[in-house]
C-alpha cells in the first residue's frame, strides 16, 4: 500500500477535524460489528471502548441497536474495507468517541458515558 493511500492518513484527518487525539487502530485486531452493516443498512453507529484482549475497542452497528447476545460478531478490522469502507477513516478516534454516519451525513462526538 502506498503511503498516499495509507488508512492512518484518513484517520488522522478525521481526528484533526474534530479535535480528537489520534489513537490509531491496529487493523489486525477485532471489532464487534452487527451483520447488517455488511448488508448496507444505514446509518452506521460506532463507539470505541477501551481495547481489551484481541479487540481494538470498536463496536459498529447499523440501524437500531439491539441487546441480543449475537448482535455483534467479531471481525478483524482489516476486513472493514470489504464490509464498510465508510467507517475506516473514523477508526483512529480514541476510546470514548462515537460517530453516526451515512454516505451523506456525519456526526462525531466524545461521549463521557458510553451506553454499554
Amino acid at each position: 500500500m502506498s503511503r498516499e493511500n495509507h488508512p492512518d492518513d484518513a484517520m488522522r484527518t478525521v481526528c484533526a477535524r474534530f479535535g480528537a487525539t489520534f489513537a490509531g487502530c491496529d487493523m489486525r485486531l477485532k471489532v464487534g460489528i452487527s451483520r447488517n452493516v455488511r448488508e448496507g443498512v444505514r446509518p452506521i453507529h460506532g463507539i470505541r471502548l477501551e481495547p481489551e484482549g484481541d479487540t481494538c475497542g470498536w463496536y459498529l452497528w447499523a440501524g437500531e441497536f439491539r441487546d441480543d447476545l449475537d448482535f455483534f460478531v467479531p471481525l478483524h478490522a482489516a476486513h472493514l474495507h470489504q464490509w464498510a469502507p465508510l467507517v475506516v477513516p473514523y477508526l483512529g478516534l480514541a476510546p470514548g468517541w462515537r460517530f453516526l454516519i451515512t454516505e451523506t451525513y456525519e456526526d462525531v462526538w466524545l461521549d463521557p458515558q458510553p451506553p454499554f
